[in-house]
């Protein structure tokens, strides 16, 4: 389980920052910070996991899913220190898990994200090649497809008292 460092510090000092909102800079520090802990995920997934020696992903595609876990988490009651981020993979055969992040491990989860990443069958030759002779090539290389899905469960009941 990884766990995210929140909330996610920022130097406002630097001359490239002018110009910009603090609030602009902290979401992007926030969601650089998050592409990242995704990026460190999908490494620990790449032998474990996916039994694969690479995993070529578009290139905007970890940058792209941060912003959309932090545009879910804003509504929240925690914000993203309330959320348990799951990672999974999805290929021809099957949906598994590969990696969990607690956003923050001293704040309760009031709702889980689970981001499902796809392999891209479309622009690779293995899928060419039958499933059997695959299960002998563990060093193969998996390509991801840009597109993603992202779906929320919260954890909890709003309760508006009736008068």
């Amino acid at each position: 389980m990884e766990v995210l460092p929140c909330p996610v510090s920022v130097d406002f000092s630097n001359n490239y920052n002018r110009g910009l909102v603090a609030e602009d800079l902290e979401d992007s520090a926030a969601c650089q910070a998050l592409a990242i802990r995704l990026e460190e995920q999908l490494r620990a997934a790449k032998t474990a996991q996916l039994a694969c020696g690479e995993v070529l992903l578009p290139a905007d595609l970890l940058p792209r899913a941060a912003s959309d876990i932090l545009q879910m988490a804003e509504n929240e009651p925690c914000g993203l220190r309330g959320c348990t981020l799951y990672v999974n993979f999805e290929s021809e055969q099957e949906c598994r898990k590969i990696g969990t992040i607690k956003c923050d491990p001293n704040t309760v989860s009031t709702f889980e994200l689970f981001l499902t990443l796809r392999r891209d069958a479309r622009s690779t030759w293995t899928s060419l090649i039958p499933q059997f002779i695959k299960n002998f090539t563990k060093g193969g290389t998996i390509m991801i497809s840009p597109g993603f899905q992202l779906e929320k469960k919260k954890l909890y009941r709003s309760f508006v008292p009736q008068e």
